[in-house]
């Protein structure tokens, strides 16, 4: 906060503090105190930074509120006259929905407006809970601008600004596919110049680290999205129609973007406690690791007798290689995964079957770690809920409280309909001539890849460098090719979209991630490392591609 504050020209400073795991930890903090379920972070960043913001004349919005926004701007109240900070703050709510049976949270993604209402009323700082990530700056856009709420095209335009800034230095250079090229050690925090047509451009403050180009824009741009159409409360963006130009060192502009009416329901977030979990990481060293992993399954099977958890996951890891030289190097990782609803199922009954048989199983037996006690794990549900449903309410400085009417309160062209219709695949450029020599190369050699979950869902992103490498990337990188590359999406229901301004297509690859982040399906639980995956496999390219 302090970095960006300092950094260079700022108008409007925004956080974004929730993600779907959030929730859930939010909801688990607010069970053992009624009085928490806000991101305890912010107020240590504004106890160090506010008088700055202040004296500066910049805005901060925030959606660190998560459960709790209305206490959260008490806190930040009582910071304030603590400091001698003489700050208006104002909150977003609403967003929280009745509990279904079961659940621990449920919570509506609110959409930009309330967040515009708060500035307008003059709010220093603003605060909410659970609003869309792209919210934070669109909200504050439309308030600059006066943007009115049927500006669908500027809103859009806005709202994929956000979308580029909501994961911080994922776009300049963090956890981007072509790192080696940049120094990345520190990267800078993104800031967007947002223009009054929606146009903007996304750069950094000089003199920070990483780096903006139009790759690392579009790795962040096909991060956890799926179709063309990119539903959002106030406005659904036409993700087909977004351009990305260079424009300057460390700039990128992103023009053309196309708006059209917001669905009728908002997307909802629900998690619950979905039961225990334990695990225990087997280390195989050397010789004959298949059959030591056959053999220390065997007993720990046999072990569980009659009180075998609900459910026993296996995974067998070959990180071992041949006459290695470090014992490190030697072993595989065997790891085992249990779950069940009751605690006393997954907690001594595992530990007990792993530790006992440590003096009469495999040669070389040990774990990375002793197994702990059965740990709860979390259960992330989306749903949809009619927008008219959910009181989406602007809680202003002076306490005046501001419905929020459902769409804006403008809808001319009618809502799209949730799921959205798919947008029909473009045409395809024309495939690169045949019958020339082939390499045999990785993926990663001319694409780059970005890969994040949706609930139970994965997506990954991938886009050629090239004109050459998109001709061959859209026509060979169907969803079988998809599934050959990456066999664990072989029984999934896997869908392709084509997004050929970016030259990019991305793949939604559904229950990759089960119950989603928070259950830990997968060694992987968010699929970060897909993208990656599929980059790290070979396939035979034509000589022209680079």
């Amino acid at each position: 906060m302090r970095e960006m504050l300092t950094g260079g020209e700022l108008d409007v400073l925004t956080g974004d503090y929730l993600a779907e795991l959030t929730m859930l930890i939010l909801g688990r903090d607010r069970m053992k105190d009624p009085g928490l379920g806000y991101a305890k972070t912010f107020l240590r960043q504004l106890e160090e930074c506010l008088a700055l913001a202040h004296e500066r004349g910049v805005r901060i919005v925030a959606n660190a509120g998560g459960l709790n926004p209305a206490g959260l701007a008490a806190k930040v109240r009582e910071l304030a006259a603590r400091v001698g900070v003489p700050v208006t703050v104002a909150h977003v709510e609403g967003d929280a929905l009745p509990l279904p049976d079961g659940a621990l949270t449920a919570n509506a993604y609110l959409g930009g407006l309330g967040i515009t209402e708060c500035l307008r009323s003059g709010a220093d700082v603003v605060v909410t809970g659970r609003v869309t990530d792209a919210a934070l700056v669109s909200g504050p856009a439309a308030w600059h601008f006066g943007w009115r709420p049927d500006a669908y095209d500027r809103l859009a335009g806005a709202v994929v600004a956000g979308h580029v800034l909501e994961c911080g230095t994922q776009a300049t250079g963090g956890n981007y596919s072509f790192f080696t090229e940049h120094d990345v050690r520190r990267p800078g925090f993104p800031l967007a110049e947002v223009y009054e047509d929606g146009s903007s451009v996304v750069t950094k403050h000089p003199g920070t680290g990483g780096a903006v180009d139009v790759g690392t824009v579009t790795a962040q741009l096909l991060y956890e999205t799926a179709g063309a159409r990119y539903l959002g409360p106030d406005v659904t963006a036409r993700l087909d129609t977004v351009r990305l130009t260079p424009d300057g060192p460390d700039r990128v502009r992103i023009s053309g973007v196309t708006g059209e009416a917001p669905p009728g329901t908002l997307k909802a977030g629900v998690t619950r406690l979905g039961g225990f979990r334990n695990e225990v990481v087997f280390v195989l060293t050397g010789l004959d690791v298949d059959a030591k992993a056959e053999l220390v399954r065997a007993q720990v099977e046999e072990a569980f007798g009659a009180r075998r958890p609900k459910s026993v996951r296996w995974e067998l890891a070959r990180t071992d290689r041949a006459d290695a030289a470090t014992e490190e190097t030697a072993s595989a990782l065997l790891r085992l995964v249990v779950r069940d609803p009751d605690a006393d199922a997954v907690g001594r009954v595992v530990s007990g079957a792993a530790i006992e048989l440590a003096l009469g199983s495999y040669p070389g037996f040990h774990v990375t770690a002793p197994p702990g006690k059965a740990a709860p794990y979390g259960v992330f549900e989306a749903r949809s809920v009619p927008a008219g449903d959910v009181a989406h309410v602007a809680v202003l400085g002076d306490g005046e409280r501001v419905a929020i009417s459902p769409l804006g309160g403008a809808a001319p062209a009618g809502p799209v309909p949730d799921p959205a219709p798919p947008v029909p695949d473009p045409a395809l450029p024309a495939p690169l001539p045949g019958g020339g020599p082939l390499r045999r190369v990785p993926l990663g050699t001319f694409a780059g890849a970005r890969s994040g979950d949706k609930g139970g869902d994965a997506n990954v992103g991938v886009w050629a460098r090239s004109d050459a490498g998109w001709r061959w990337l859209a026509h060979e990188l169907t969803v079988a090719r998809f599934r050959e590359l990456l066999p664990e999406c072989g029984d999934l229901r896997v869908v392709r979209h084509v997004l050929p301004n970016l030259r990019a297509l991305n793949f939604v690859v559904e229950g990759l991630l089960g119950e989603g982040v928070a259950s830990q399906a997968r060694f992987d639980p968010q699929a970060k490392g897909v993208g990656e995956w599929l980059r790290g496999r070979y396939v035979e390219v034509p000589e022209a591609v680079s």
